[in-house]
């Protein structure tokens, strides 16, 4: 059967999935001039050039005819395989019927489809490699789809950056599409939805291409992300085209993923190429713990940046828009920092840089790249160190663009940062409260608590995930409850604000300060006594924070709790008064320090983050600059803070390092000068 079947043009198999066989031949693999000036918004111009790994060009050739699934695989010859996959169709309204794509299904659900089907037929079934991918989209052509350098009307559905299911932001209803298969013309070697309808998986693992001649290339050995291709519904046609590559995490499944089938063996020929070179971050790290000796009089560094990314950046790091970061210190003393990079924020180009500064080093290292599945939106991350030196990476995971559709995964490193364990998800459903802040700590009970967004909009407040055993699993205590009314006096199921700031304090009860919600002008403030499932809301009495802005807590280890705030507005900034010195009150603006011995109820020893000298012009989040002096200090940035085992506290902006101490803290600002 099988040396008959691989004689013929076309064939059916046993479940009725059709297939065609494609010939063997060279082709050039990549874009170098996507050229797509009618085909995104002006904010996505950088996309003309094409993606940046797209490129180089190179030559595949590939030595053995193949058969292809002339359709994406449907919901009915999927559920012959896996019939309880019938319970998740019409998941969010998507593919109900049984010629739909079939959507939420992971790598290794294809996989092992595919598996089913070789032991069923006798037949060798597997997904396609990449390049067999390209090769039969292109079939022969070399423009950016197969239809031509546009893409005919019949092939887009909801051509958008999507929110969906986010119901603040979202369209609703109007964003499921039908996912029914063969419903536009094939191409010239009669494959059918090969441009959107559906994403589909691969056989490789991601990674950068290589300039020489290919033979049957099947990616990398090994990586973080598999290859999907061909885009899909609800998203930008640039990422449609013939070039371009995304990837997922293997186990990660939603709506926008499926896939075909190829029939036919590996051949001999195959390559594999090694896995990329490490990351500057990444490479010769020292394994030594360190013990630092703490500094008892008063410290204050200037300012450093940790944002080194080349001006004209175009991928795979951007110099356009660095914001959201997050920092932690090694055990071996050096300082980690993690933020996200991209064009725009919504955008599926956004993924994750990350730096170091190396242990009595002054200068952090160049950025390089540090998490981020092609193509889809990374929002946002957090780092912590636990007591036996195992740093934690938490993230956010779009299925595509936007915020929005997020999966919270989690990554570990045991050896100060070099490496990192594969990533896991902590909750795999795409949806919000889960876009992590850098606000994670040990509570005294020994659970972790991590905060997370839980609304994409300006107000609605901040969630919290708690772990009991270690990072292993976790929760959400204030999961459906309905949305609070944020007023002073009353209570709700999570913080009042986003981007919020939390602390426990000495009785075991948890704090928080949030942007947005503002109540009585003041910034909101939540107060837990039941491990965040219900908190009673009031005003602070520190200003609001607004876009671009977010403050931080840290329980210093003196004792303390320590709030960095701003005086207002970023672009429009405000004056707060402080007392210096002199007795007097001094108004000031930009980014200061507070401090409570009394758990919040008051606070003291309030300070601008300055070095309190003369003026000097300084760079903030995407190089604009500002006026460092005895008045004026940072106007914005996401803050984002750790405390050293030397007792140096280490602040950073979207841009910028702080250093100092408790002892500068406590130290009055000097008046002005006579």
């Amino acid at each position: 059967m099988q040396q008959q079947i691989f004689q013929d043009k076309t064939f059916t198999n046993s479940i009725g999935m059709q297939f065609v066989r494609i010939e063997s031949g060279t082709f050039k693999m990549g874009s170098a001039n996507a050229n797509l000036a009618d085909e995104v918004t002006a904010d996505k111009e950088y996309l003309r050039d094409g993606d940046w790994d797209e490129q180089p060009i190179h030559q595949v050739t590939l030595s053995t005819p193949f058969y292809i699934g002339i359709y994406q695989v449907t919901n009915e010859q999927y559920e012959q395989f896996q019939s309880s996959h019938n319970q998740l169709r019409g998941k969010l309204g998507f593919s109900q019927d049984d010629d739909e794509a079939v959507v939420f299904v992971d790598w290794h659900d294809a996989t092992n489809f595919c598996k089913w089907l070789s032991e069923k037929e006798g037949l060798p079934y597997r997904l396609p490699t990449e390049a067999e991918w390209e090769y039969a989209c292109r079939a022969g052509t070399t423009t950016h789809f197969h239809t031509g350098d546009t893409l005919p009307e019949e092939f887009q559905k909801n051509v958008c950056e999507s929110w969906y299911p986010d119901e603040g932001r979202s369209r609703g209803v109007e964003e499921v599409v039908p996912l029914h298969v063969g419903k536009t013309e094939p191409n010239t070697w009669g494959l059918y939805d090969m441009h959107g309808n559906v994403e589909e998986w691969c056989q490789d693992w991601y990674g950068p291409y290589d300039p020489q001649p290919q033979t049957d290339p099947c990616g990398r050995e090994t990586g973080l992300y598999r290859v999907t291709r061909g885009g899909s519904h609800s998203t930008l046609l640039c990422y449609l085209r013939s070039a371009n590559r995304i990837g997922a995490v293997p186990e990660d499944k939603h709506w926008y993923i499926g896939f075909r089938v190829v029939c036919g063996e590996i051949p001999d020929t195959t390559t594999y190429l090694p896995a990329p070179k490490t990351a500057m971050w990444s490479r010769d790290v020292n394994q030594e713990s360190v013990v630092s000796t703490s500094q008892e009089s008063a410290y204050f560094a200037d300012p450093i940046p940790f944002v080194r990314i080349p001006e004209g950046s175009n991928g795979p790091l951007f110099s356009r828009h660095n914001h959201v970061p997050a920092i932690v210190e090694c055990p071996n003393g050096d300082m980690f920092s993690a933020w996200y990079s991209c064009v725009t924020e919504r955008g599926r180009e956004l993924t994750v840089a990350a730096s170091r500064l190396r242990y009595e080093h002054t200068e952090w290292d160049p950025a390089e790249p540090f998490w981020g599945p092609p193509d889809r939106n990374n929002h946002a991350t957090s780092l912590w160190c636990n007591e036996d030196g195992r740093i934690y990476h938490f993230n956010g995971l779009s299925a595509a663009a936007t915020w929005g559709p997020l999966a919270l995964v989690l990554r570990y490193s045991d050896d100060n940062g070099a490496t990192w364990s594969k990533p896991r998800f902590i909750s795999p459903e795409h949806q919000l409260r889960h876009m992590p802040i850098a606000s994670v700590f040990r509570r005294q009970d020994g659970s972790i608590l991590l905060a997370c967004d839980a609304v994409s909009g300006g107000n609605g407040g901040t969630a919290i995930w708690l772990s009991e055993d270690d990072g292993e699993t976790w929760y959400d205590p204030g999961a459906g409850q309905p949305i609070p009314e944020f007023t002073a006096g009353k209570s709700g199921g999570w913080i009042a604000g986003i981007h919020a700031a939390v602390v426990e304090l000495s009785d075991g009860r948890l704090m928080a300060y949030g942007r947005g919600d503002t109540i009585d002008g003041r910034m909101p403030k939540s107060v837990s006594d039941d491990g965040g499932k219900s908190w009673q809301y009031s005003a602070s009495p520190f200003p609001p924070v607004s876009g671009g802005q977010r403050c931080v807590f840290q329980r210093l280890q003196e004792g303390p709790i320590l709030l960095v705030s701003f005086t207002g507005s970023r672009k429009t900034p405000e004056t707060m008064p402080i007392i210096d010195a002199s007795g007097k009150e001094r108004l000031v603006t930009g980014i200061f320090s507070a401090l409570s011995y009394d758990d919040g109820e008051s606070w003291t020893h309030i300070h601008l983050i300055s070095d309190d000298g003369p003026d000097r012009e300084i760079e903030t989040m995407d190089g604009r600059p500002f006026i460092m002096g005895l008045n004026s200090a940072e106007p914005g940035g996401y803050l984002a803070v750790c405390q050293g085992r030397n007792g140096i506290i280490h602040l950073i902006s979207s841009k910028q390092h702080y250093r100092f101490n408790y002892a500068w803290l406590k130290e009055t600002p000097p008046s002005l000068p006579l």
